[in-house]
């Protein structure tokens, strides 16, 4: 009977932690799922960077709009988005008026400052976009305020 005893009490000790076959089966398990749901997780932070970087050009461009009704005009390129923030020195202070048309100014998903162009090469009025994660002018992945010819189909 001692015996017995000193079998389930040896058996319970031995059990007191994971075998090493037991962890990398867990490992190779987490790892099968990670390679499943991972890419999606990387595909959904892209559209969540874009999608941020959409509404803050609309930001922009409502604070645009305001100055354009205040001003009778866009800011020019020389002047700047900066022209949101502070009065620019070749403009009325009394027709700029006594408050900002934004509190600061937002940089895109990949904290880069906007391009904006005034008057614009695709828009009468003005150009305003992101040179998107790629960080290059011009290429496929810039988020911009202007249709494409594809969209326009």
């Amino acid at each position: 009977m001692n015996v017995f005893r000193s079998f389930i009490r040896n058996c319970g000790r031995r059990r007191a932690a994971f075998t090493f076959l037991e962890i990398m089966l867990v490992v190779v398990i987490i790892g099968l799922l990670l390679s499943l749901v991972g890419p999606n997780l990387v595909k959904r932070g892209k559209e969540a960077q874009r999608t941020t970087t959409e509404a803050q050009i609309a930001n922009i461009e409502n604070a645009l709009g305001m100055y354009e009704m205040r001003m009778g005009m866009y800011p020019t390129t020389e002047q700047g988005l900066g022209a949101l923030l502070s009065c620019p020195d070749s403009v009325d202070k009394n027709q700029w008026g006594d408050t900002s048309y934004m509190k600061k100014m937002p940089f895109d998903a990949w904290k880069r400052k906007f391009v904006y162009v005034s008057p614009g090469e695709h828009n009468k009025d003005y150009d305003l976009y992101s040179l998107g994660p790629d960080g290059a002018e011009g290429t496929e992945d810039d988020i911009v305020n202007w249709r494409t010819e594809e969209e326009s189909k």
